[in-house]
């Protein structure tokens, strides 16, 4: 390690292509490797001369970009709320304080929003998974996002018509030779994601009638 005013001799690229670091030798010797960007920012270069202050300073700054970059990767394959990337960075072993200050800069970059998060995975699970709002609120709550924001999202989904399409291509495996079979199987199936009685019981009958022809048994009491 570098000590009081000591020499940059060397900046040699690092051999991984995957993470783009290189190392850096101080008064001839291998000291410490430093992210590229970090290099490039400080604008290091062989000759300069370091304190060590300055080298504690160069650590910290490569550890933030450390950080930085494993959020933008854990980023990468959805988007994510505020509170799953913080687990994630703590799980990758990072410190509190670095990731306040990544979990900061995503934000001002506008790549960290659990407001456009919540409406991500309402849209998501509209189109692909449908599911009633008391599930929706529980997936939301699961991954760190307040009520209020949760509320927001939710507001205005269209109940009827997501059991309707959650219930499509179920019913389309259950027997239809037994009006109380089928409801309790497709009323399960709805039940578990998260619709209430009164929208799984409509929806139960619709279906039905759609695909026998019959009036259901529930539908000819009322």
């Amino acid at each position: 390690m570098a000590t009081l005013n000591s020499k940059i001799t060397e900046i040699k690229a690092g051999k991984s292509f995957r993470y783009k670091r290189s190392n850096i030798f101080i008064d001839g010797c291998f000291a410490f490797s430093l992210d590229d960007a970090v290099i490039l920012r400080e604008k290091l270069q062989v000759g300069q001369m370091l304190s060590k202050n300055e080298v504690e300073r160069l650590a910290g700054s490569d550890r933030f970009e450390g950080c930085y970059n494993a959020a933008l990767l854990f980023l990468g394959y959805r988007p994510r709320s505020e509170a799953e990337t913080r687990s994630r960075l703590q799980k990758n072993g990072y410190e509190g304080t670095e990731i306040d200050a990544v979990i900061a800069r995503l934000k001002s970059n506008g790549l960290l929003n659990d407001v456009a998060f919540a409406e991500f995975w309402k849209e998501d699970r509209t189109k692909f998974k449908p599911r009633g709002q008391r599930m929706l609120k529980s997936e939301l709550r699961s991954k760190g996002v307040d009520a209020g924001t949760i509320s927001e999202a939710v507001e205005g989904i269209d109940e009827l018509e997501n059991a309707r399409r959650a219930a499509g291509a179920k019913s389309h495996s259950l027997t239809m030779t037994d009006y109380q079979l089928f409801k309790n199987k497709l009323g399960g199936y709805l039940q578990r994601r998260g619709f209430d009685y009164g929208v799984i019981n409509k929806v139960v009958q619709e279906v039905w009638e759609e695909r026998t022809g019959e009036i259901g048994p529930d539908t000819e009491e009322t």
